[in-house]
């Protein structure tokens, strides 16, 4: 395949961008970046309308000039994913830059004290909407010989941690996943790299874990380990940003830590 087969990465002020799990923490702070650096077109996807809307004014006011849709929508489903990316390339003219930063409903826990029929759900709820998602957009990114997927993970998949099997494991199939993406999507012009965080200070998932419980002894001394201080969504969607950008034009296939320093995953 020839370079000049693919299509020149796109300006960030000249793409649209789809951020599933948009609404808070690290989705709702990468699509406050990417309205910050000029992107026009902002599609952002959660479950409750009530936060869809103050995520939706909190973007716009980053940038009155960016075209900001909320959809209520549930990526965990194939339903829930076709939705998504009909409506997205409907409503965006095309999905030039997609980013999937669901979360699941849980916290580690020691895997002896995780009830068989609850495995199923962590994993499928935690690894499949990223993969849901790509199914329904690459092909439509293939189509135009350009795109941009970021997916995010966490640490647990990199390195083993108690309380974290079922998780990791998941987290580990987001980073393969990516990974493979980028390799087979590449002659198309699509970049696709991945995010793994550990901590991350002030979202929701990091108060759930961090409450009480076995979880919050962990984590608690994994936030002694981060003497650069525990990262948090703006650091996050700072690197997003620039993954997206054509500054990282040559950049794929990458799983990339901000931790703060809690390990050298």
């Amino acid at each position: 395949m020839n370079t000049r087969d693919i299509a020149a990465p796109k300006e960030l002020k000249d793409s649209s961008a789809l951020v599933v799990g948009g609404t808070a923490g690290i989705g709702l702070a990468t699509a406050v970046g990417l309205a910050q650096t000029g992107v026009p077109r902002i599609m952002i996807v959660g479950r409750g309308s009530q936060r869809g809307a103050a995520a939706r004014e909190r973007i716009s006011s980053a940038n009155s000039s960016c075209d900001v849709t909320f959809l209520s929508a549930d990526a965990t489903t194939v339903d829930g994913a076709t939705h998504i990316a009909s409506e997205a390339e409907r409503v965006l003219d095309g999905v030039e830059i997609l980013v999937s930063t669901t979360a699941a409903d849980t916290r580690p826990e020691l895997f002896a004290n995780i009830p068989t029929d609850d495995i199923a759900r962590i994993f499928n709820q935690l690894a499949l909407p990223c993969m849901y998602l790509a199914s329904e957009i690459v092909p439509h990114m293939s189509a135009r010989k350009s795109g941009v997927i970021i997916n995010v993970a966490s640490d647990a998949a990199k390195t083993a941690t108690p309380g974290e099997a079922v998780i990791g494991a998941a987290k580990a199939a987001i980073v393969m996943f990516t990974r493979t993406l980028a390799i087979e999507a590449k002659r198309n012009g699509i970049r696709a790299n991945v995010l793994t965080p550990s901590l991350v200070a002030g979202t929701g998932s990091t108060e759930r874990i961090t409450s009480d419980g076995f979880s919050a002894k962990l984590f608690a001394k994994a936030a002694q380990q981060a003497h650069l201080g525990v990262p948090e969504s703006e650091d996050l969607a700072a690197l997003a940003v620039f993954l997206a950008s054509p500054a990282a034009r040559r950049l794929t296939g990458q799983a990339i830590s901000v931790n703060g320093g809690i390990s050298a995953a």
